[in-house]
């Protein structure tokens, strides 16, 4: 599975890789985001409510589950982390085959729940502001959208 990489050197950098990723997507993608507490996987989802038309200020749903915000598509942000200790079925579903685009942080924690066409995004921490960010992607159609951003 071919990976795609890349450096963000600020917060703003992070935004716009984002927000350059939302303009290709379309209902029922799911993407996931993996990494460390404070990596950026808040800040990568803000650029994409950004590039989906959302003006309202998106934050962590980390003590409410999901957030749905609304613009030209919707997006459903959902923080699994608390979810560790949960195997029961919470209807994940219904977002992953709805009509907005969905963003999964802490993946991992429902792996079995998850779609198997989805774009993976890693983010590391590299220093103060700069991380490497690594898409993944899990379908055809997600590694076109890739060699799109990232040729």
């Amino acid at each position: 599975m071919k990976q795609y990489e890349i450096i963000s050197h600020s917060l703003e950098e992070t935004k716009s890789l984002a927000k350059t990723l939302a303009t290709y997507l379309k209902p029922g993608d799911v993407l996931t985001l993996e990494g460390d507490l404070g990596a950026g996987k808040t800040t990568f989802t803000k650029g994409l409510a950004e590039g989906l038309g959302i003006t309202k200020t998106v934050n962590s749903p980390t003590f409410t589950i999901i957030k749905e915000y609304h613009g030209n598509l919707p997006l459903y942000h959902m923080d699994v982390y608390r979810l560790e200790d949960t195997f029961e079925d919470l209807g994940f579903d219904e977002y992953f085959e709805g009509d907005g685009v969905t963003v999964v942080e802490w993946a991992h924690l429902i792996e079995e729940q998850l779609p198997d066409n989805r774009l993976e995004i890693q983010i590391f921490h590299q220093g103060q502001d700069v991380r490497k960010i690594v898409f993944t992607p899990l379908s055809e159609r997600f590694e076109q959208i890739c060699e799109e951003i990232f040729s």
